[in-house]
């Protein structure tokens, strides 16, 4: 089986509806799909047992978070490759995955783009072909357009449950900058997306910093006081060049008018 498809929802029928037909009507056959529904108190089980003969696994109930929720769909993972496009993420065209498994690669991550919409805005997300540490220190990848082979979760273990946020952000800051795997940018827009998901609140922007940085403590410990120093002596080098931009308009703007 190339691919396990996981799904986790809670409260969010009508998005799980729209997520559910999404999967189902792809044109690539040789999937799995799993959907963990949080024990929902609306329609929720309702749809998914109105598609439950194109659902391979499903359960609901209580679970402790959001990555509990993914652990478990993990878990019953049989697929070579798992991606994970939860309630309200829908896949961009039916022919998707097809058009990503037909270009055989062979990394241990595939990630693609994400197509955004925010208050009805779109915008595409371009995510980069070299993934390093620097790039972690502010950014991830989205989990809707990345495909992780199974063994590397076999490999390095699960999503940190001890984490609100941020685990997804560690396991690929740990698999790529610890562990070396392989990892491959393929320019296609995956899946099309809300920004209503807990990392895009503004509200956790905090949080999110706060969670990074126990983790960088403690999993990069030698090099946190340097990218310490470098964000300080980056956010100095951004007040200079902002003032000298200043000082330079001004400029401009005096020997106008002078002309004048």
């Amino acid at each position: 089986m190339k691919v396990t498809i996981i799904t986790i929802n809670y409260n969010n029928g009508e998005g799980l509806r729209k997520t559910v037909e999404s999967v189902i009507n792809q044109t690539i056959q040789d999937y799995q799909y799993i959907v963990i529904d949080g024990g929902s108190t609306d329609n929720s089980t309702e749809i998914i047992k109105k598609y439950k003969n194109h659902i391979h696994y499903w359960v609901s109930e209580p679970d402790t978070g959001i990555y509990n929720a993914m652990n478990k769909g993990i878990e019953k993972a049989e697929g070579e490759y798992l991606i994970m496009i939860n309630s309200g993420d829908i896949l961009v065209n039916n022919d998707i995955l097809d058009t990503v498994f037909k270009k055989n690669n062979m990394s241990d991550i595939i990630y693609g783009d994400i197509l955004w919409n925010d208050n009805q805005i779109e915008y595409e997300e371009e995510f980069p072909e070299n993934l390093t540490f620097q790039f972690f220190r502010t950014n991830s990848l989205g989990h809707q357009a990345t495909f992780i082979r199974k063994s590397v979760y076999d490999r390095i273990g699960l999503y940190d449950e001890n984490f609100e946020i941020v685990s997804d952000w560690k396991f690929l800051l740990t698999a790529i900058c610890k562990y070396n795997v392989s990892y491959e940018h393929i320019p296609l827009l995956i899946s099309n997306c809300g920004r209503d998901g807990i990392s895009c609140d503004p509200a956790n922007f905090n949080k999110i910093s706060f969670e990074r940085n126990e983790i960088l403590k403690k999993e990069f410990c030698a090099y946190y006081s340097d990218y310490l120093h470098m964000d300080e002596m980056t956010s100095q080098y951004d007040r200079m060049s902002n003032l000298f931009f200043l000082r330079v308009l001004k400029k401009i703007e005096s020997l106008f008018k002078v002309k004048n």
